[in-house]
C-alpha cells in the first residue's frame, strides 16, 4: 500500500492547476470552524491545506502514507510532528481539537472504520472536518449525458490517477458519518464547476474560478467539492 501511495506522490497532482486553487479554498472553509488548538491532519500530500492550518495551530501532527510526501513536509513545517504510517496502522497518544481530512475519504478502504478510529482521538468538545469530490457535481452530470463518464459515480481517469475507491454524493458522505457516530453540525458545498480541470485551465481567470468556488456554497448538492463539520456522539 506504501508503494502505491510513493508511486502517486510521485507524479502528484494535488498541488497543480485548478485542484491546488481548490485547496486553498477548502482551507478558507475550514478556517470558518477552526480556532487556536491541536490539531491533526491526516493525508496532507504536499501540504497545501497544513499552510493555513499551522496558523492555527499550538501544535500540528500530520498523518501521511507516502513517505516521499512525509520528506517533503519535514522540510516544510519543521515544527510539525510528521508520521509516515498508514491511518489504518497509526497509534497516537494525545487528543485534539481539530480533525482535518482534505480529500481523504475517497482514498480509504473503509471509511467508516476510519472515522471510528479517530473519533477516539477527538477532544470532547473537538471537531472533525472532512471534504469529498461530489459525484453529482453539475460537470460529472455533463460527462454522462456526453458519454464520457457510464454513471456519475464511476472512476475518471483523475479519480483512477489519484488513487480514489470511490466517488462519494451527499447522501453517502453524511450516512457514512452518521454510521461512525458523529453528530453533523455542517454540511455544505463549494464549486459549481461546469467544465472538467484542463478546460478551466486553459481559459479560465483565477478571479473566475473564485466566483464559482462561492457560487458553489449555494448549491451544495450539485458543488463539485462537499464538507462535512462534525463532533463526537454520545
Amino acid at each position: 500500500m506504501k508503494e502505491e501511495l510513493d508511486k502517486i506522490a510521485s507524479n502528484s497532482l494535488y498541488d497543480k492547476g485548478v485542484n491546488a486553487l481548490m485547496i486553498k479554498y477548502t482551507a478558507k472553509v475550514f478556517g470558518r470552524f477552526i480556532r487556536s488548538g491541536d490539531i491533526l491532519e491526516l493525508g496532507p500530500a504536499e501540504g497545501l491545506l497544513t499552510e493555513e492550518l499551522q496558523k492555527y495551530a499550538k501544535t500540528l501532527t500530520l498523518v501521511e502514507g507516502s513517505s516521499v510526501f512525509c520528506n517533503q513536509l519535514r522540510k516544510k513545517f519543521p515544527q510539525a510532528i510528521v508520521i509516515n504510517q498508514l491511518f489504518e496502522e497509526v497509534n497516537l497518544h494525545q487528543k485534539y481539537d481539530y480533525i482535518i481530512l482534505g480529500h481523504v475519504l475517497e482514498h480509504v478502504d473503509d471509511p467508516i472504520d476510519i472515522l471510528r478510529k479517530f473519533k477516539k482521538f477527538l477532544r470532547p468538545n473537538g471537531l472533525l472536518l472532512a471534504a469529498v469530490p461530489n459525484s453529482h457535481s453539475i460537470h460529472r452530470q455533463a460527462a454522462v449525458l456526453m458519454g464520457l463518464l457510464s454513471k456519475e459515480s464511476a472512476m475518471s481517469e483523475k479519480d483512477i490517477h489519484h488513487g480514489h475507491k470511490r466517488v462519494y454524493n451527499s447522501r453517502l458522505f453524511r450516512e457514512h458519518f452518521l454510521q461512525a457516530g458523529y453528530n453533523i453540525e455542517v454540511f455544505g458545498g463549494y464549486w459549481l464547476k461546469p467544465l472538467s480541470d484542463a478546460q478551466l485551465e486553459e481559459y479560465w481567470t483565477e478571479d473566475m474560478m473564485n466566483a464559482f468556488f462561492k457560487l458553489g456554497e449555494l448549491y451544495p448538492d450539485i458543488a463539485a467539492e462537499i464538507y462535512i463539520v462534525a463532533s463526537a456522539g454520545s
